[in-house]
């Protein structure tokens, strides 16, 4: 018996509409988000995200839209980006803070680093640099290590809170020397810097970023900036490993992140396009004159492996700090 033609050309349609089916939806084929868990309003991690949102805009068909959602030391946004589809077109735009200090932090958490997201590429990193007051006699790290050694607790760090990036820069500084510093937490980095050149606070450990206007401005002093290569933003400040302290070194890396169960070719084309950012010069030089130290790219096995390595080494030093939040 042979088929009528109208059977033959369904059952042609058919096969034709099946693989179009069995394929996943274009990416994107909407807006893309990008969740930063800080509030708006120009802070290193903004002004960061937004530069990498234009720059990924002009390599997809779609809008990317940067959506601030502060709270909690990045908890929040870290959580709703968590809690979306697994699409591609929710991304979290997130640091070490909220990934690595946090699970060591937080009594209770709510969301998993490792279990509840894909990664996608590690970007960065802004390094932390110890500046101190203009009055203090130290004009070195030998100086400034010895005179901490001498005067236990006379030195007051300022920070902006338990388990921030100033903070655990300070006690890792502590723990490699054997010294002892009085922590001074502040609610703003302003506040403390505003302390920090009046003399009422002797030390700062900030992000190169925060620190780069004070010290060519001459309102503070350089040490010693917390990486193994110098920054472009401040070449004439040696690093802690030129002098003496390859250990020392410590900062806020960047990273993208999916929610758990994205599609392996979507995470691997976000791979593909974070990368060609990074590696584009003008992107590059916009990123760079923000702050961040393009030691990022790489596979998703990259970051996924440098994570895990950061949750042990941050719970150290949160164990060492005696940092807790209920």
């Amino acid at each position: 018996m042979t088929l009528s033609r109208r059977t033959l050309l369904a059952t042609a349609a058919l096969a034709a509409a099946a693989p179009a089916q069995a394929q996943a939806p274009a990416w994107p084929n909407r807006p893309v988000r990008i969740i930063v868990p800080a509030p708006g309003g120009g802070g290193t991690a903004d002004t960061l995200a937004r530069i990498f949102a234009q720059e990924l805009e002009k390599r997809i068909s779609q809008p990317v839209i940067i959506e601030n959602r502060g709270g909690a030391a990045g908890n929040i946004g870290a959580t709703a980006a968590a809690r979306a589809e697994p699409d591609g077109h929710t991304i979290l735009w997130t640091w070490a803070g909220t990934l690595a200090t946090n699970p060591a932090m937080y009594r209770s958490m709510p969301f998993d680093p490792v279990r509840d997201f894909t990664p996608v590429v590690l970007l960065g990193s802004v390094p932390n640099i110890l500046i101190v007051n203009n009055d203090l006699p130290m004009r070195d790290l030998a100086g400034f290590t010895a005179y901490a050694k001498a005067n236990p607790g006379a030195i007051n760090h300022g920070t902006t809170g338990n388990g921030s990036s100033m903070h655990l820069a300070a006690e890792l500084f502590a723990s490699r020397t054997g010294t002892q510093l009085t922590h001074v937490p502040y609610a703003a980095p302003a506040a403390a810097t505003t302390d920090l050149i009046a003399g009422r606070i002797q030390a700062m450990f900030n992000l190169v970023t925060g620190a780069k206007p004070l010290v060519e401005g001459g309102r503070v002093r350089a040490i010693a900036v917390l990486s193994e290569t110098r920054v472009p933003q401040l070449p004439d400040v040696p690093t802690a490993a030129e002098l003496g302290m390859p250990g020392l070194a410590f900062g806020t890396w960047f990273c993208l992140m999916l929610p758990k169960g994205a599609d392996p070719a979507l995470v691997a084309r976000l791979n593909t396009l974070a990368n060609a950012v990074l590696s584009d010069p003008a992107a590059k030089q916009r990123l760079e004159s923000a702050g961040l130290a393009l030691d990022g790219g790489g596979s998703p096995e990259r970051l996924a492996q440098y994570l895990q390595d950061e949750l042990r080494r941050h719970a150290e030093l949160v164990r060492i700090s005696g940092a807790q939040v209920n």
